[in-house]
């Protein structure tokens, strides 16, 4: 059992994608990271060195062949644009897309380019989630609205969802 979890850069994609893998003894990769081992190089330079077009298609071939078990996986908020990728999660894992206001968004977020977000120039933070929600609804099996900047009650909110489901799959699993 794995789960993805998708959203806007600043949503608490990596901060819950931790806690909730400690709560449920599970592993967690951030395939931001995966990324930059792979290219040798930082998300901000891959973006300006190869152009937005050829980071979203080296994000997509990543994610697209990550094979893991029992972990928790976050991509980058960018990668509901491969298609491959997202279908990929759909099939090895349970989508769930951490839904943030835009105003806790903007209290989350600094820079976006210095953060690595993938923005078309001239492009606000309320374009990209307006042209990026759509995306996420499309691809999440449930959808968990934060209402607050504490991520500890969506990290419970997740645990509450998937421990039981678990515990039965361990059960089904032992002789």
């Amino acid at each position: 059992m794995n789960i993805t979890l998708i959203g806007m850069p600043g949503s608490g994609k990596s901060t819950i994608g931790v806690l909730l893998a400690k709560r449920l003894g599970m592993e967690f990769v951030d395939t931001d990271l995966l990324i930059q081992k792979r290219e040798k190089r930082r998300l901000p330079e891959i973006i300006a060195q190869e152009g937005m077009d050829r980071f979203l298609e080296i994000e997509n071939e990543v994610n697209a062949s990550l094979q893991v078990e029992n972990t928790i996986i976050a991509p980058g908020g960018s990668a509901v644009y491969g298609s491959e990728a997202m279908e990929h999660f759909r099939e090895i894992s349970t989508v769930v897309y951490l839904k943030l206001s835009l105003r806790e968004l903007k209290k989350r977020l600094g820079d976006l380019k210095a953060r690595g977000v993938v923005c078309k120039e001239g492009k606000t933070l309320a374009d990209v989630l307006r042209e990026r929600a759509p995306l996420y609804e499309k691809y999440a099996d449930m959808t968990v609205v934060e209402r607050q900047y504490d991520v500890g009650p969506t990290v419970d909110e997740l645990r509450a969802h998937f421990e039981p489901l678990i515990r039965a799959q361990d059960e089904a699993a032992r002789p």
